[in-house]
């Protein structure tokens, strides 16, 4: 088990991901303030292990900060970095580059996941609003038409007052729904089969059974990771049962729900949905779905742009300082769990 570093020294660090990653996520603030934490190894960040020049570097290097397009660290890059002890990454998932050998030695992990789910949840929040005022089918229809409806007679199930919102999935990402849910006038259900009554009414949720669930939302948000135990549990059989009119929105990855009998439901005009995510990502060109006009398709934006990459430096710098420090990792990723993780 690699030893923690003394209180407050500057562990030797460096970069490894993609240039376009590294541009986006850590600007020059973000350079300067990772600087006053470590001892960085100078750029560009590292995209191949395999160099002479990463070698170097990975020789004398205590922590990775990583991001979207780091290799994976096997034990062939390991060997050659003897005195790596942690891994810091300023994206979400650690499973694309974090091995089995990094275990194994019992490397630290942190990932920035947390930082990612705020705007996933900040979206899935909006779109639960937004469709139940039904204000894109409605603008819609206004831009056509020019005449304003007749707003005394709008149909009782349009509005936010006492809809039922089921949440698929306790995950980072849902608990923070769940949480930007709370001030509202909605009722809100769980499924999630590794949360406790107890633990689920904490959050401000009534835990139920998957076909609950769907029989009884009247927007049914998916957050669950990608998994083999996951792919496709968002089936024809539960699609079929939701409410006429009810809305599915999923911002998790696309083959979590059954895209083909999503695709018929929708085009048989019994619900609507906002999706994210796809499977493929995107979809081909000529694909239904694009047709349905009951389908808000975006693409895969959900997640931290723009501005909000800086919240993901922002939270890798305090990681580093911390583990400098010797207090440990706030947002620690482990072993353990990541048979749960996405």
């Amino acid at each position: 088990m690699p030893s923690t570093p003394p209180a407050h020294r500057r562990p030797r660090a460096a970069l490894a991901m993609g240039a376009d990653a590294a541009a986006a996520v850590l600007s020059p603030d973000s350079l300067a303030a990772l600087a006053g934490v470590c001892a960085l190894a100078p750029l560009p960040a590292i995209d191949d292990f395999t160099t002479e020049s990463a070698r170097a570097v990975l020789a004398d290097t205590e922590i990775l900060i990583t991001g979207w397009g780091c290799p994976p660290i096997h034990a062939g890059v390991l060997a050659a970095a003897p005195g790596l002890r942690a891994v810091v990454h300023t994206a979400g998932t650690v499973r694309g580059h974090v091995t089995d050998a990094c275990w194994d030695r019992g490397i630290e992990v942190s990932s920035a996941a947390a930082a990612n789910a705020l705007p996933v949840a900040e979206y899935t929040l909006a779109m639960i609003l937004l469709s139940g005022k039904r204000v894109l089918e409605r603008a819609r229809d206004f831009r056509a038409t020019r005449l304003r409806d007749a707003w005394l007679a709008t149909p009782p199930q349009v509005g936010n007052y006492r809809r039922t919102v089921g949440i698929l999935s306790a995950s980072l990402i849902g608990r923070r729904v769940i949480e930007l849910l709370r001030p509202y006038d909605l009722r809100v259900l769980l499924h999630d089969p590794y949360v406790t009554d107890e633990e689920a009414a904490a959050l401000g949720a009534r835990p139920v059974g998957l076909a609950e669930l769907f029989a009884e939302s009247d927007v049914v948000s998916v957050h669950t990771p990608l998994l083999p135990a996951t792919t496709g549990l968002v089936s024809r059989a539960l699609l079929t049962t939701m409410r006429p009119d009810a809305v599915l929105v999923n911002t998790s990855r696309g083959a979590v729900v059954d895209q083909d009998a999503l695709t018929d439901v929708l085009r048989a005009d019994r619900i609507r949905a906002v999706i994210d995510v796809t499977d493929p990502d995107p979809l081909p060109e000529g694909h239904p779905l694009w047709d349905c006009d009951n389908a808000l398709i975006t693409p895969h934006l959900a997640g931290s742009q723009g501005n909000e990459l800086r919240r993901l430096a922002d939270l890798a710098v305090g990681e580093v300082a911390r583990w400098a420090a010797g207090d440990g990792f706030a947002h620690p990723v482990r072993r353990e769990r990541l048979a749960f993780l996405a």
